[in-house]
């Protein structure tokens, strides 16, 4: 099948009168369209503190940063597009824009002019007004034109027609551009901060209603998916969209460190680990976990194991503060799994401490950084991210865990099925780090008792 035939079945297939009167017809008679906003966006300052800060970087350098281009789903039907992050970064449009848009900073004599190059939307004295079903107005509703972007970004707009034909479409920026970005964005700014409080309020929210719908994944032959739907759903409500595929794992699943496929029942007596972010409109996203009883009590061994990964998270905040490294955070937690792992006895005895033989049911690092993308600013250099030092303005997730699966013959079979992960998003401040889920409960009898207050039935 060549590149082309889909593009002529679905023109067969659409059955529209194509001759002149139907056209003359189909763009007369439609009300004047209200205006659409053209205020500035609130980010707009921030972008272009951003951009000025990258064009010091990169003097006499032209800067390429595209959106991407949507994606097809199957055949004619897109997935819901959800622009490149550095392109989000730079210019500040967040929810689904803008597909194809490409923002270009050109070197001027005071650093560089920028320019973002946007699909116009079609006229309704156009063809594509009802016939183009990825741009049109008729298929995907009135989308701002270029004076209106340039109103809301404070960027200069050009038709994506006129983008220089040197540059291609679907370049990214080049490894060098990519990588100051992820260490810019290492530090987040006070819109970013926001940004984050308000992803992870939405969040909290949405774990207090997935415990009120757990009587009804209790009764629901794949309970997990009443979870996902459930935070997912909320998620949608109140922000953008989940920031990554909810974990919704119960019982053994739980030992599945990112078990999304959520189809197994949810029975009293398990824990059920959920792991959810909230993606705001701006998509920056929270990622917080709980582990909680199903039964809304924990049972003896059950709290056991989770109070040991709860001493190791909060060894972790206790050494996170200006100064230290994620390495020195995630060995103040792996230092308190080390220890009580090797008293109960299961740890065997080796010749070589770096074997680390513990590390068998915490195969994950305690720490990642978090804002437009889950796992932000993955291009930056090693030493800038896992050995550089936390900074203020840092934000990160506390994530340590144990996970004993059901057929670890290596360990108690009391243990075997209990997976338990504790993770909060921090803020690092000027003399430590502000705890931004804390009001999502930690200790074991603070979760039972707000398990009870939000339960239904």
């Amino acid at each position: 099948m060549n590149d082309e035939q889909p593009d002529k079945t679905n023109k067969a297939r659409a059955l529209r009168p194509d001759n002149d009167e139907f056209k003359a017809w189909i763009g007369s008679k439609w009300a004047e369209p209200e205006d659409l906003e053209t205020t500035a966006m609130a980010s707009a300052p921030f972008a272009a503190e951003r951009r000025r800060r990258l064009s010091e970087r990169f003097p006499g350098r032209r800067i390429v940063a595209p959106a991407g281009e949507l994606k097809v789903r199957s055949n004619d039907t897109d997935y819901r597009f959800s622009p490149d992050r550095d392109f989000a970064y730079l210019t500040g449009l967040g929810t689904d824009r803008e597909p194809s848009a490409v923002l270009v900073m050109e070197p001027a004599d005071a650093g560089h002019q920028s320019t973002l190059y946007l699909v116009p939307p079609a006229g309704r004295d156009d063809d594509g007004f009802y016939s183009d079903p990825r741009s049109g107005e008729f298929w995907i509703g009135r989308r701002p034109g270029l004076e209106e972007f340039a109103a809301m970004t404070g960027i200069a707009t050009k038709p994506l027609s006129e983008l220089p034909s040197d540059i291609r479409l679907h370049a990214h920026p080049h490894k060098p551009v990519r990588r100051a970005l992820a260490q810019m964005r290492l530090v987040k700014d006070e819109y970013e901060v926001q940004q984050l409080r308000d992803a992870v309020d939405a969040t909290v929210a949405g774990f207090e209603r997935v415990v009120g719908e757990l009587p009804r994944a209790i009764a629901h032959k794949r309970g997990e998916r009443v979870v996902e739907a459930t935070f997912d759903g909320h998620a949608r409500e109140e922000g953008n969209t989940v920031g990554y595929e909810t974990i919704a794992a119960s019982g053994p699943h739980a030992t599945t460190l990112h078990w999304i496929t959520n189809h197994g029942q949810v029975r009293v007596g398990d824990l059920l680990l959920l792991d959810a972010g909230v993606e705001v409109e701006s998509l920056y996203t929270a990622d917080l976990t709980r582990t909680m009883p199903v039964s809304g009590e924990f049972t003896d061994v059950q709290r056991r194991v989770y109070q040991v990964v709860l001493e190791a998270a909060d060894a972790a905040f206790a050494a996170a503060r200006p100064g230290v490294s994620f390495r020195d955070v995630h060995e103040a937690a792996m230092d308190v799994i080390e220890r009580h792992l090797t008293e109960w006895g299961i740890v065997p005895e080796s010749e070589n401490p770096e074997s680390k033989l513990f590390r068998r049911w915490m195969v994950h690092s305690t720490s990642h950084h978090l804002g437009l993308d889950v796992h932000d600013c993955a291009a930056a250099k090693r030493e800038l991210y896992m050995d550089g030092p936390l900074a203020p303005g840092m934000v990160f997730t506390i994530e340590p865990g144990l996970y004993f699966k059901d057929d670890d013959l290596a360990v108690p079979a009391e243990l075997r099925g209990i997976g338990i992960r504790i993770e909060d998003d921090v803020l690092v401040t000027e003399d430590g780090v502000e705890n931004l889920s804390a009001a999502l409960p930690r200790e074991p009898d603070a979760v039972e008792a707000w398990m009870r207050t939000h339960r239904r039935g």
